[in-house]
């Protein structure tokens, strides 16, 4: 696919303020177009003027003298080969629209700490769409974004590491299920917010959660519905 450089500066300005999961979509769309022949301009264009989009990424610049083709476009989106994404033929949730690399690593880990994969697979998706090099503008790192010193805490010296990283962030999820008995959405804020802060607010269970919801920061409520929403393509 060839890309006119109009197209290709349009789309690195939607990628500066796009969050992991906002160019995931991008991506999933990109390659459904792709597939069915569509117009690639027309959908970007369609993209920019329906999305609201929030930046959490380092930011990549755009070379105006560029011919765009597959590889560079994949670069500029912050992945390494589209051939590490397995998208599905429907934009339906087949339970498969993401990579599956780290299917042995969530496997044990799931195990290891008992938490179900499709829960281990929504965090990552939604922290980072399965890239292990996702750096936030916060400094958090690697397939579940931790940041240096929860990593340091979980004993993990390479957060970059897919093998380090599922294992300290499904970790790290299980300490906050534990503290929480079990209530699944109250973890999932102190997972994004700290648990300190949930504490501080009093919030100990999901039905206290949903009724204080207004005092969770936006971010943490929208990561919420993320995951919940991404985990329903990983069950079955």
């Amino acid at each position: 696919m060839q890309i006119d450089n109009v197209t290709a500066k349009q789309l690195i300005n939607l990628q500066q303020n796009a969050t992991v999961q906002d160019k995931n979509d991008l991506i999933q769309d990109i390659l459904s177009a792709q597939t069915s022949g569509s117009d690639f301009g027309g959908l970007l264009k369609q993209i920019m003027t329906t999305s609201e989009l929030s930046s959490d990424n380092q930011v990549i610049s755009s070379n105006a003298g560029v011919s765009w083709d597959d590889g560079l476009l994949w670069q500029q989106l912050g992945v390494v080969s589209k051939d590490n994404l397995s998208v599905s033929e429907s934009k339906g949730h087949s339970g498969k629209s993401l990579s599956t690399d780290y299917n042995d690593l969530i496997q044990q880990a799931s195990q290891q700490y008992g938490i179900s994969e499709s829960l281990i697979k929504a965090v990552i998706d939604t922290e980072s769409s399965f890239n292990p090099q996702v750096v936030s503008s916060a400094g958090a790192k690697g397939l579940m974004q931790l940041m240096d010193g929860t990593a340091a805490g979980l004993g993990v010296s390479d957060s970059f590491d897919p093998a380090e990283n599922i294992d300290a962030g499904t970790r790290y999820l299980s300490y906050q299920l534990k503290r929480f008995n079990g209530e699944e959405n109250v973890a999932l804020a102190a997972y994004n917010a700290g648990p300190g802060r949930i504490q501080r607010l009093g919030i100990s269970t999901d039905q206290e959660l949903m009724n204080r919801l207004d005092s969770l920061p936006l971010e943490t409520r929208n990561y919420i519905t993320k995951v919940q929403n991404a985990r329903t393509k990983y069950e079955g």
